[in-house]
């Protein structure tokens, strides 16, 4: 859950694991993953497609995109991607990272599309698992998310974003206690996760633990000023406990940081807050 995160994985798993993820898309999830099997060029095997001359329009091809994703210029990194498919038919890196420009455009079902082909071509890599479950996730379809989740952590059982990511889908299907859990999972494996200890925050108040929740949320906004979703919820637990020139004082914060956060619709069904908090938003939006 922050969504300028459904999408967070582009480049490196670090920076999908920030606040990137399906923010764009509005899920607080881990995010969507880069390429992997990473050789010279991040591609693997490149001399068995390539000859001298090949390889060098290939690295230049694969510059180009990353630069083009980095820019925010999707269009052009989806059509350089499709350039490196045509050369590289078999190479599943490029598949799942031309599914990562998609998610970025909204275009689930052809990210969907490219997670799914680079599954097929390499099935005991976790990342394009836990990309394709990601945009399950947007779809609202928390099984098969869950499912893929499930594979991600059957490769790799540390991996704290598969966690974090199978929480959220878990939430969606309000089984809270699972979700606490794999929040917990999350932070543990990854103390610095500030993603995963807000949604845990975040599902500790929808299962009463609203003081806990509280002080965890204090803290991630100590630590992560600019956190806006932290902000949001704490402005919304701190107005419900009566501590309302406090909560007055970080939602200006919020609305200098992210304005959707007024949109109560948003909140409960892009971002997916618990609930509680959405109602709790919704007492100090309106009065």
């Amino acid at each position: 859950m922050p969504s300028k995160v459904i999408i967070q994985k582009v480049l490196s798993r670090s920076l999908t694991t920030v606040l990137c993820c399906l923010l764009l898309l509005g899920s607080v999830t881990a995010g969507v993953q880069p390429s992997f099997a990473d050789g010279p060029l991040g591609l693997s095997k490149l001399t068995d497609y390539a000859n001298q001359q090949d390889w060098s329009q290939i690295g230049n091809l694969r510059k180009a995109a990353f630069a083009a994703t980095q820019a925010g210029r999707f269009d052009d990194a989806e059509d350089k991607w499709s350039q490196l498919i045509t050369k590289l038919p078999n190479e599943a890196a490029v598949w799942s990272n031309r599914g990562n420009v998609r998610v970025r455009q909204n275009n689930l079902d052809g990210a969907m599309a490219d997670y799914t082909k680079a599954i097929d071509l390499a099935p005991a890599e976790p990342d394009p698992y836990l990309n394709r479950g990601a945009v399950w996730e947007a779809m609202g379809q928390w099984e098969s998310a869950i499912e893929d989740y499930n594979r991600v952590l059957q490769i790799d059982p540390d991996d704290p974003a598969a966690y974090n990511n199978r929480g959220n889908a878990e939430a969606g299907l309000n089984e809270w206690e699972l979700a606490i859990a794999d929040y917990q999972a999350a932070i543990t494996l990854q103390p610095s996760f500030s993603l995963a200890y807000g949604n845990y925050a975040l599902a500790l108040y929808q299962t009463g633990e609203q003081q806990k929740a509280l002080q965890i949320m204090k803290s991630l906004v100590r630590k992560y000023p600019s956190f806006a979703d932290m902000r949001a919820a704490l402005t919304a637990v701190l107005w419900e406990s009566g501590q309302q020139g406090e909560a007055e004082s970080n939602w200006v914060a919020v609305v200098g940081l992210d304005t959707r956060y007024k949109d109560l619709n948003w909140v409960q069904n892009v971002r997916r807050w618990p609930p509680k908090m959405v109602e709790a938003l919704e007492h100090f939006l309106t009065l």
